[in-house]
This record gives C-alpha cells, sequence and structure tokens, in this order.
C-alpha cells in the first residue's frame, strides 16, 4: 500500500536524511562557502536537517530561506527548527526573480524528466551574480539495481515493459548534460564535483525492506507496471539479491554530484 504524504514526510526525517541525504550534503559541505552571502534559499529541505546545520555554519551573517515539499514536510521542519530555536525561514512559497545571494538545491529525489526545470527555477531565484548549487545523482548511478530489476521483469514474463529499465537508466543525465543544462539555464563558470557512494544490505529483505528502497526509489523507478507487477518484481529483485550474492551483503553505488556555479 502506498504512503500518504503525512506517511512519507515522517519516514524522511526518521530514515531517509541519515541514508541518503547526506551521502549528497557532504559534498555541498565540503565545495560551497556562503559567507558572503546576505541570504540563502534552500530549495527541497526535506525535514530540516541539513539547512539548520548550514545556519548554524552561516546563519550569524547570512539570512536562511527554505522551501519544503508539502505541509507535512514544512510542519515537522517548523517544529524542528522551534524546538532548538533555529532562525530559518521555511514555507511552501514560490519565491521571486532574482531574490537572492545564494540557491542551494536538493533534486536528490527529482524525477529525471523534471531536473532541467528544477534547475532552471533555481536560476531565477537567484540575482545575477548569486551563487547557485544543485545536488543530485548522475548517470552511473543504481547500476547493480537497474541490472536486477531487468532479470526480475525478464523472469516474471511482464508484457509492454521490455524497454523500462532502458529508459531508467538512459534518462539519468551524465555530468556532461547536467552542465549543459546549468549552461542553458544562465549559469557560468560551472563546475561539477562527484563522489562515489556505496550503499549495503544484508540480504535481499533487508534491501527491499528499506525504507529508502521502498518507499522512494521503487515507487519512480516502476510507476508504468501495475500494482501486482510492481509487488512481483519486488519480490524477485529479494530473491534474486539472495541467489546471486550468496552470505555477502548486497552493494549497489550512486554518483552523488554537486553541480554549481554563478547566475550570469
Amino acid at each position: 500500500m502506498e504512503k500518504t504524504e503525512k506517511e512519507l514526510a515522517f519516514l524522511h526525517d526518521l530514515y531517509i536524511n541519515d541514508e541518503w541525504t547526506r551521502r549528497f550534503t557532504d559534498l555541498v559541505d565540503k565545495h560551497i562557502d556562503l559567507r558572503e552571502s546576505d541570504n540563502l534559499l534552500y530549495i527541497n529541505a526535506g525535514t530540516g536537517h541539513h539547512v539548520m546545520a548550514v545556519c548554524e555554519r552561516f546563519g550569524e551573517k547570512t539570512d536562511i530561506f527554505a522551501t519544503c515539499a508539502n505541509v507535512d514536510m514544512l510542519t515537522i521542519a517548523q517544529d524542528k527548527a522551534a524546538a532548538v530555536r533555529s532562525p530559518v525561514d521555511f514555507s511552501t512559497i514560490r519565491f521571486e526573480d532574482d531574490a537572492f545571494d545564494a540557491v542551494l538545491a536538493d533534486a536528490t529525489f527529482v524525477r529525471p524528466v523534471e531536473i532541467e526545470a528544477f534547475i532552471e527555477n533555481a536560476v531565477r531565484v537567484a540575482r545575477t551574480g548569486g551563487d547557485v548549487a544543485v545536488f543530485l545523482p548522475s548517470a552511473g548511478s543504481f547500476g547493480e539495481v537497474f541490472s536486477l530489476m531487468w532479470e526480475a521483469i525478464f523472469n516474471e514474463e511482464i508484457s509492454g515493459q521490455d524497454e523500462t529499465v532502458q529508459t531508467l537508466i538512459e534518462s539519468i543525465p551524465t555530468t556532461s548534460k547536467l552542465e549543459s543544462i546549468a549552461e542553458k539555464a544562465g549559469i557560468v563558470n560551472i563546475n561539477t564535483e562527484v563522489a562515489i557512494e556505496v550503499f549495503e544490505y544484508d540480504n535481499g529483505k533487508d534491501f527491499i525492506e528499506s525504507s529508502l528502497v521502498t518507499d522512494f526509489l521503487l515507487p519512480a523507478w516502476m510507476e508504468t507496471l501495475e500494482d501486482d507487477e510492481k509487488e512481483k518484481v519486488r519480490q524477485g529483485l529479494a530473491t534474486l539479491i539472495d541467489a546471486d550474492e550468496g552470505t555477502l551483503p548486497f552493494r549497489f553505488s550512486v554518483k552523488a554530484t554537486l553541480l554549481s556555479g554563478e547566475k550570469g
């Protein structure tokens, strides 16, 4: 059964920051310096963990605003900010053009088809000369999972899905494609940083029952399948993982990518 937005917001706060988002924000913390920014907008701030950490580092000189994907995320983020007296201003509003010295945007769960529009929006709200940084997975991510998904779909003889996995693989943008999108959107002095992150699960059951996989990744990857087909593929993945790996852990890799530059 699919989770409600409220349930997903709770799971995001409980599991996703540590298991997923931190892999990307470590790149941000390493490569992005906001000391010269008077104000910052953090797009897709989740339930607020990283943006409040950014505020602790730069908040004395930088006014920090953050948008959340929905009201349920917003409620958790605002409650957390109130508990620690963080000055981050959380909202779900659409900000005006050319409003911020720096824009930081989490695109880690943004569908590949929506990446171009997402980057364009991040550029839109930045002032000319302002810093823009977006972090997300790039091409080469999830290869180990996609290979098993193709096998599971084939084994279950699910008709009309021959190109599903190939489409998934090809839809994730390469770094060069991301740089091209950024340039088209108006970013100059473009830079990309990539770190290979490895996710490990003891067995197939742990993999398909992890919140990251079953609640956040698989729903997007299997959206063209019928409900009964989704369950067959999930169970097929678990079986294949155990058959292929035996007693060894199952691992898949993600190319955590940070794209940054300035609004021209």
